[in-house]
This record gives structure tokens, C-alpha cells and sequence, in this order.
């Protein structure tokens, strides 16, 4: 099920080892930034299941390798934690109308909640790339561990996808409404941005990264409460979170309507940063940008598994409501990743062409809640 791994051009996706008493996990797919498959998805899965019930396993953690680094040196186990899901795999099997496509979120979801309700510690390094699965792999950390090379992001918009993984339910409990825009703009924020909003733990030196992994290694830990005690006295206490300010954030993602916050943002045309969100909104998909303000909204006030029970609905109707080349989401993956055209044809192309209630088919679940593929969560 593990492989154990001394170097970083072992074989596999996925690569799995134990030092002393700790389970280590690295990304391997690094000249797809990590970008997370099927058989990836349900590898972790394997892994984190065995180590769950492995009484000599007390704490865990996860990294991403970095197609820059030198192979076989510290350099190259850091740098790309993970860039998502493939999105040329979604974009193929729903044309062809693959189930591995159903069955790739499905798992995923799984994944996610397991992370985020993992009986032991499990500390995530989020060095480098960030985005869409990726922050589903690190947002249910004890730890979530960001540096100077951290770019983080929930871009799923731009796709015309929305921030699924457990994204309604962690961008809503952001402060303020920063999570309204962090999920409709997909904004690139860095470490210092991410620990304000509640989306990491601790900053650190990406240079300070290989020792801490190896010292993961090499402390005795008698009890995975005991490892807890550890982290809590290794991070958390220094670890206070700076006071965020999100009163300019608020004044125009608090809008009741999607329209109404571009509206505002193009009103404010002394504002530069207003009038790139302005801009940046007018490029996503009108429909997905409702889709997704109303996920935000509703998540608020959702348990996480009535969240990914939720998102697995929404990401079915993303695929399934409107079949094969006519989905949105197709559609932006196409023009973003696959003929790379930059210019994808939303329906409706504007905004203002979103009637009331053409969001709410995508809430609508197609199955009955005995039925659900997450009725287990």
C-alpha cells in the first residue's frame, strides 16, 4: 500500500514512507504541479485509512515535489505543494462520458472530509502552488504551514467550475466576506494574506522546510496526543493571527446580488483595485459567478459533510445538466488548458443576461438522500 522512498525519483504519483513515528507523504507528479488523478486521489485515500488505524503512526504530514529543484537534494521535495485537480481529465471524460469523471469527485470529497476529521495530527507543507484540490489536501491540517513561495488560490471561476473541495464551507468561515471574494474573483493571495484569512497556520523559510521534515522523522512521540502537545508547543503558540482589516473587501462582496457587486466595483473607478476585480469578474463565467456566490452563502451556516454533499451535487449539474461541450465547465477548460484560445463562449456571455433562478439548478441534487454518494459522511 506505502512505498518506502529515501530519494525523490522513486516511482509512483504518490510516494508514502514511515520515520520513527511519523507518515510522510509526497506529492510526485511535479511536472503537472501535482495535479491530482484518480488513481492519486484514491492512493491517499488507501494511505491515510491504514495510517488512521496504525497504533505506531502518531502524526502525519504531506508535501509537494518542485519540477525546478535538483533531483536527489533537498531543493526538489518543496516548492510545487499542488495545483488542483486535472482538469484535462475532467475536460476528456466528460466528453466522453468516462464515470471515472463521477467517480473522481466522489473520492475526492471523501478524501477531503477524512483530512478534514483525521484522528491524528497532520500537518500540511502548502510551499509554492496552492490551488483547488490542493487547498482541499490542507485546509482540514492541524497545521497548515505557508512561505514566501506560497501562491494560493481557489481559481475554479476561471474554469467556469466553482471552489468545490470543501470550498463553501472554508472560504465562508473566512472573516468578513473575503470569502465571497476569494471564490469569485480566484485571486492569488500570498502567506501573509492566507494566515490573515484564516486559510493557514504559520509562515515559515522555505529553506527551514527539509530540517522540519526531517525532524518529523526523528521525534519520539509515545501518543498522537503527545504529538499534538508537540505541534501545539512547536507552532501554535507563536503563532498568533494578525488582525485583518477587511472593511474594503466587505463593502462591496457583502452585496446581495452578483450584479450589484460589480455594479459597485465599476462605480469606484478612483479605486484601481476595485477596478480590476471589476474586470477580472467581467472574464468569468456569468452563471458560475451565481452559482458559486450562492454556495458561499448557503455553506455558511452548513455542517462540512452537508457541504460536500452539496458540491457533489453542484459538480454533477456542472457536468450533467448541460451534457459534454455545452457545460460551462467544459467549456472553460477548453478554452483555458486545452486549445488555450484564452477565449471561452459562456452562456449567457454577460452578467446581465443572468435570469433569477438559473442558479438553482445546480442545488438540486439527483439523488434521493439514501441514495447520495456521500450519505456516509
Amino acid at each position: 500500500m506505502t512505498t518506502e522512498i529515501n530519494k525523490i525519483d522513486a516511482a509512483g504519483d504518490v510516494l508514502a514512507e514511515r520515520q520513527g513515528n511519523a507518515g510522510l507523504i509526497t506529492l510526485n507528479r511535479p511536472k503537472a504541479l501535482n495535479a491530482l488523478s484518480l488513481p492519486m486521489v484514491r492512493e491517499l485515500l488507501a494511505i491515510l485509512r491504514a495510517w488512521q488505524d496504525d497504533p505506531e503512526v502518531r502524526l502525519v504530514a504531506i508535501r509537494g515535489t518542485n519540477k525546478l529543484g535538483r533531483p536527489g537534494t533537498p531543493d526538489s521535495l518543496f516548492g510545487g505543494f499542488c495545483a488542483g485537480g486535472d482538469i484535462r481529465f475532467f475536460h476528456q471524460a466528460a466528453l466522453a462520458g468516462d464515470p471515472a469523471l463521477d467517480d473522481f469527485f466522489t473520492d475526492e470529497y471523501q478524501l477531503n472530509h477524512l483530512i478534514q476529521t483525521y484522528s491524528k495530527p497532520f500537518i500540511a507543507f502548502m510551499d509554492g502552488v496552492v490551488m483547488g484540490g490542493g487547498m482541499g489536501l490542507s485546509q482540514g491540517a492541524r497545521v497548515r504551514i505557508v512561505t514566501e513561495r506560497t501562491k494560493m488560490a481557489m481559481p475554479e471561476t476561471n474554469i467556469g467550475l466553482f471552489p468545490d473541495v470543501g470550498g463553501g464551507y472554508f472560504l465562508s468561515r473566512c472573516p468578513g466576506h473575503v470569502g465571497e471574494y476569494l471564490a469569485l474573483t480566484g485571486e492569488v493571495i500570498g502567506a501573509d494574506e492566507a494566515i490573515g484569512y484564516g486559510l493557514a497556520d504559520v509562515k515559515l523559510d522555505a529553506g527551514d522546510l527539509p530540517a522540519l521534515w526531517a525532524e518529523l522523522g526523528t521525534t519520539p512521540w509515545a501518543s498522537a496526543a503527545e504529538a499534538d502537545q508537540w505541534i501545539a508547543s512547536k507552532f501554535i503558540a507563536d503563532s498568533a493571527r494578525p488582525a485583518c482589516e477587511t472593511g474594503h473587501i466587505d463593502a462591496f462582496f457583502s452585496l446581495l446580488r452578483v450584479k450589484h457587486i460589480v455594479d459597485a466595483l465599476e462605480k469606484a473607478r478612483d479605486d484601481r483595485w476595485a477596478s480590476r476585480m471589476a474586470g477580472v469578474l467581467r472574464k468569468r463565467s456569468p452563471l458560475m459567478l451565481h452559482v458559486t456566490l450562492e454556495q458561499i452563502r448557503r455553506a455558511r451556516s452548513m455542517t462540512l459533510a452537508d457541504d460536500l454533499r452539496m458540491e457533489r451535487d453542484m459538480v454533477h449539474q456542472c457536468f450533467h445538466l448541460r451534457p459534454g461541450a455545452q457545460s460551462e465547465t467544459v467549456e472553460g477548460i477548453r478554452a483555458l488548458a486545452v486549445d488555450k484560445d484564452y477565449q471561452p463562449q459562456w452562456k449567457p456571455a454577460r452578467i446581465e443576461d443572468v435570469k433569477p433562478g438559473m442558479a438553482d439548478a445546480f442545488f438540486i441534487s439527483p439523488w434521493a438522500a439514501e441514495a447520495h454518494p456521500l450519505r456516509s459522511l
